[in-house]
């Protein structure tokens, strides 16, 4: 039997480290059996997935080094692998269901779905979908649909007994089908969830090997049950341990910064990066842990694969790092692998011009740009919270302007201008005094120097947000509770725009 293991990214956002991490780890599994490793991309969110975004998956894969034998951009005799090209696929997969009486037409509206969230909660139960229209009969079904009622395809949970499989890492897994619920496999538009096309198309792509995350495991019932459904042979699955910050939760973008090219622009090297992600979910004999990617492949046992979560611990990427650049690039080497990073002609020559008036002397171009090129941003609470304004404010600034550029997904000047504007707004602060310094502080580690918005477009989104979230954090960072709320007022906020 071929082995084939597969990563399959939705193209909706910057490329996360944890695609990397389970990238690594499907290839390095279909490697290590001289099997094949696909790419698929799982662009069925219409609302969010952008050519872009595609590509820049795959130029952090690339970036790594991971190269895969089929995928999108290359073929293979299994495609076409852009689930938003098969959508008829899983149209005729899903009738079979229901032709079966293994799927059920749903009418419930938003409205309805509300409300049983809101039930649900006071009665202290589970929150999800009631199950309140998995029986209608064949007439009141045809009546609604002549009467033209949206309705999503649901799966039919089993009601009692339980899900039972094999995990290759931690053994025989139980749930009770109790604890399931009847997901939607179909969306009113026609295109599919995750849950139905991922397995339609491990299926037919031929998957042997399912290769992912810890927080799949919820969904892995859902999974299997559909396999057992069709009378396909389930593939084996291996759960990877989650990636955790160093607060012991899962790796958030809400927290840390998770974007691949943030790493990759601060300077780090793809074999020490590589090096590092391996790390987190396995462990290589006599605790080795500087190895190559060719090691890792030749060795690879799974019995070595950890259980608990990884701490995606910096410091040891920092270690990690240097040792690399120590004993993979000749110091002859090193200074052209600087300038090919940060101070290379096209970058300078947006630099340059930014201070052209500001600077007396030449020494002094490096004490105005040093934040260009420093890893870590020096900050003090004197310049973080301007006198007059308190740590928890200017956390609550800095995170409303993360959501206004994500909003409108813009985190170039003008972008990041008009976000500067739209929290001095909300929060009904002047935007001179107050805003500016706290955004330079962010940003420079100082209160002046080279014009920001400017700054910021030649720094790009990965290390103006990293430096954000970074600014948050020195300021004590906003809690589970207080984030709710001016989430709320937030939302609120663009509703009254819009109105």
């Amino acid at each position: 039997m071929e082995v084939r293991t597969r990563i399959a990214p939705s193209p909706t956002g910057d490329p996360h480290v944890g695609t990397l991490y389970m990238a690594l780890f499907n290839l390095i599994f279909a490697r290590h059996h001289k099997g094949t490793f696909l790419l698929r991309i799982e662009d069925t969110d219409r609302t969010r997935s952008r050519l872009e975004y595609e590509t820049s998956i795959f130029k952090s894969l690339q970036w790594l080094g991971i190269q895969w034998d089929e995928g999108p951009d290359i073929g293979g005799h299994y495609g076409p692998y852009r689930q938003s090209e098969r959508t008829e696929m899983y149209r005729e997969y899903c009738q079979q269901l229901l032709d079966a009486g293994h799927a059920y037409k749903c009418f419930a509206t938003p409205q309805e779905l509300k409300e049983m969230r809101e039930m649900r909660a006071k009665m202290g139960q589970r929150m999800g979908y009631d199950r309140r229209y998995r029986n209608l009969s064949l007439t009141e079904i045809e009546q609604r649909e002549k009467s033209g009622q949206p309705y999503v395809i649901r799966l039919k949970a089993p009601l009692s007994g339980e899900c039972i499989y094999e995990d290759m890492v931690k053994g025989k897994i139980t749930c009770p089908w109790s604890d399931v619920d009847d997901q939607i496999l179909l969306k009113s538009d026609g295109f599919p969830t995750y849950h139905l096309a991922s397995v339609v198309d491990d299926y037919l792509m031929k998957i042997t090997h399912i290769i992912r995350g810890d927080e799949w495991m919820a969904s892995t019932p859902k999974h299997v049950l559909l396999y057992d459904l069709f009378g396909w042979k389930r593939p084996q699955i291996m759960h990877m341990p989650l990636l955790l910050g160093v607060d012991g939760k899962k790796l958030s973008k809400r927290k840390n910064p998770t974007s691949v090219f943030y790493y990759k622009e601060s300077g780090y090297l793809p074999a020490a990066f590589v090096n590092f992600l391996t790390l987190m979910g396995y462990s290589m004999p006599e605790d080795k842990e500087i190895y190559s990617l060719e090691e890792i492949i030749k060795d690879f046992c799974v019995e070595r694969v950890g259980v608990s979560g990884a701490f995606f611990d910096s410091k040891k990427l920092d270690w990690l790092n240097q040792h690399y650049l120590i004993n993979n690039i000749p110091e002859q080497e090193l200074w052209a692998k600087i300038k090919a990073w940060g101070l290379n002609d096209e970058r300078m020559e947006k630099i340059a011009p930014l201070i052209h008036t500001r600077i007396k002397t030449f020494s002094e171009f490096m004490e105005l740009c040093q934040f260009f090129f420093i890893h870590r941003i020096p900050l003090t609470e004197e310049l973080l919270a301007p006198k007059g304004t308190s740590k928890e404010i200017a956390a609550e600034i800095l995170q409303c302007m993360i959501w206004d550029m994500e909003e409108n997904n813009d985190w170039g000047r003008e972008g990041f201008q008009k976000a500067s504007r739209t929290a001095a707004t909300f929060f009904e602060l002047n935007h001179k005094k107050v805003i500016m310094p706290i955004l330079f502080a962010v940003i420079t580690g100082k209160h002046q120097g080279p014009p920001l918005f400017d700054s910021v477009a030649i720094l790009g989104k990965d290390l103006t947000q990293a430096r954000i979230l970074k600014g948050m954090e020195f300021l004590g960072g906003i809690s589970n509770k207080k984030m709710a709320t001016l989430k709320k007022k937030w939302d609120r906020r663009a509703l009254d725009e819009e109105g």
